[in-house]
């Protein structure tokens, strides 16, 4: 009796279960298929490939607004009365939707690489089509409600340009390998000839990229100026209570040269450091006065905001993250701040030899000093000890009066005018958002003798961005974060910077011809192989023996199935096998039989 055994052997192959697994639910050998994916598929393809790179915008351009989260949240309050940090949400939806997208990304491109079929898995795809939707209204909302920061974009890749660039080519020059094993094929096709175009096309860009990109940090480092002087913004808010005493001592701490505020007037005419409308959300206004929490700030006079307490809410909201790591003596004086006067900013100032600059909110028109706003705060600065030339003036109400009234001010403006007008209108300092400094208008109005200081900067690569192009101050939130940046965070001569591109762009282009020869030698070695000898090894190896058995048993499956002359089976030989005839095969059989 015969016992019948396999004629095929398969190896396990765990790697390829997973990847068709995970992806498409296809973890059996007979769901795989090497078949065209179906254009339903390359679809759903392209549809994760435009979740993919909306999300890597996406998460890029939050990234970088990362200089800008209080602000966000600032917002958010103004529209909600609700002070939460919005961005925690975001941020973790972001990344949990980016990792998803790249995963399946990649393993997409394997299943390209290996030849199997694309089947996306219906959960995934309505996961991703979700996520799309997602991502779009969320762009679409950003666009609408802090539409202004879309800037940052822009100017960020002035600092991560080059990098993107070399990034960019290395992702691009290794999905060569994808396409080679695609336009290589024996089939010849209108898509692989477009996918060759594009693709080309493609590099083509990203070799010529660094034409265009213009960064302040490519220049030689002789040109370099002196390091831009930090202003504390509101003192240093990210370490303690906006506005007050113990955030503008923090600030002093970190060598700042200059002090910056909001002021606003009291209903009874003393001016005092607030940026809200309201008072609700830096004090506690809702319990010492719930009926007036809502009400303008200039409308308590100076005793009701005296008696409230400034600094709870800093422990309580954690805006910027920072409370656990304050001293518990520190949490105690936080607990015991109040709001700040101008007068006590400017003997600060004063006993610190620090300048100081703020802007004035005009009170509203039935506040009783709504005409006499400008004259209640000349009135403070005269009576203080600050020298006049430390106060920077920015309103530009009246600006001819405070002059004639205190000429020694520094006249400042947030707006930026022509170098002609600025002159006639005596101001020698610009105030700038980061967006509105370019870096040929910088060294226009510096030609001109006109400072430049630009808000808000909190991140180092900003900071080193605006050193580069030649600012002499800035604004900031984080003086304790841009103490540490004593030089900018990279600089380069364009000399440098070439030589870089054309190396990387070499580099390419070598990888890429030898990927499409190595995919084109491997092809033609696959098309010369014998399908026979393809059968004959696909069982796991064995001793000679088992080979031999195994041989044996598919000669005979091709005798049973009715090849029978000694003629039929002569074709076997140009392939290494042995001719065999009837009888010669039955005693073989009868002498291994033996054997065993």
């Amino acid at each position: 009796m015969v016992k019948h055994q396999p004629l095929q052997v398969y190896e396990r192959q765990l790697c390829l279960s997973c990847l068709t697994g995970i992806y498409g639910c296809r973890w059996k050998r007979y769901q795989r298929s090497h078949d065209d994916s179906s254009k339903w598929e390359c679809s759903w393809f392209f549809l994760l490939c435009c979740s993919f790179l909306l999300l890597l915008v996406w998460s890029y351009f939050w990234l970088e607004a990362h200089n800008d989260y209080n602000e966000f949240n600032w917002l958010l309050y103004n529209r909600s009365a609700i002070w939460k940090d919005g961005t925690v949400p975001i941020l973790a939806t972001t990344l949990t939707g980016f990792t998803y997208t790249a995963f399946l990304m990649i393993l997409a491109l394997c299943h390209i690489v290996l030849g199997q079929q694309l089947n996306l898995y219906w959960i995934h795809k309505i996961v991703v089509l979700a996520i799309l939707l997602t991502t779009i209204t969320g762009v679409v909302f950003i666009d609408d409600f802090w539409q202004d920061e879309w800037d940052i974009v822009i100017i960020s890749l002035q600092f991560t340009g080059p990098f993107l660039h070399i990034g960019a080519l290395a992702v691009v020059t290794a999905l060569g390998w994808v396409i080679a094993g695609q336009v290589v094929r024996v089939e010849r096709s209108r898509l692989q000839v477009v996918t060759l175009v594009i693709y080309v096309s493609l590099l083509l860009v990203l070799y010529l990229v660094p034409l265009f990109i213009s960064s302040p940090c490519i220049m030689d480092r002789s040109k370099l100026g002196p390091r831009p002087t930090v202003i504390g913004r509101r003192g240093a808010p990210m370490l303690a209570p906006e506005h007050t005493i113990m955030s503008f001592s923090k600030a002093l701490q970190q060598k700042v040269t200059a002090l910056e505020a909001d002021v606003t007037i009291s209903l009874d005419g003393v001016p005092f450091l607030m940026r809200d409308r309201t008072l609700r959300r830096t004090t506690n206004v809702d319990k010492l006065f719930p009926a007036r929490q809502d009400h303008d700030a200039s409308f308590f006079n100076w005793t009701e905001i005296r008696s409230l307490n400034a600094g709870l809410w800093f422990l309580r909201d954690d805006p910027y993250w920072t409370v656990q790591y304050m001293s518990e003596k520190d949490r105690n004086r936080t607990a015991n701040q109040t709001v700040c006067s101008l007068a006590e900013l400017l003997r600060l100032a004063a006993r610190t030899n620090r300048s100081v600059i703020f802007s004035l909110r005009r009170p509203p028109l039935q506040h009783p000093h709504h005409q006499l706003w400008v004259s209640d705060a000349l009135k403070v600065i005269q009576r203080s000890s600050i020298l006049p030339e430390q106060v920077m003036w920015t309103p530009d109400w009246y600006r001819k009066k405070v002059r004639a009234a205190v000429p020694l001010l520094q006249q400042t403006s947030d707006e930026k005018l022509p170098v002609a007008e600025l002159k006639e209108r005596g101001i020698s300092t610009l105030t700038l958002h980061y967006s509105q400094a370019r870096a040929q208008d910088i060294r226009q109005f510096s030609g001109s003798n006109v400072s430049i200081n630009v808000y808000p900067v909190n991140e180092p690569w900003l900071y080193s961005l605006m050193w580069c192009s030649g600012v002499q101050s800035v604004s900031s939130d984080a003086p304790h974060i841009l103490k540490k940046v004593p030089n900018p965070v990279w600089i380069m001569s364009a000399d440098e910077y070439g030589l870089i591109w054309i190396t990387s762009d070499l580099i390419s282009v070598a990888i890429v011809i030898g990927i499409f020869i190595f995919q084109k030698w491997k092809m033609s070695g696959m098309r010369s192989y014998n399908p026979e000898q393809i059968m004959l090894s696909a069982v796991v190896h064995r001793p000679s023996r088992d080979v031999n058995l195994m041989k044996e048993k598919l000669i005979f499956s091709e005798i049973n199935n009715g090849v029978g002359s000694t003629d039929e089976l002569s074709g076997y030989t140009g392939n290494g096998l042995d001719t065999y005839s009837r009888d010669d095969i039955c005693t073989s059989r009868n002498e291994t039989l033996m054997t065993t």
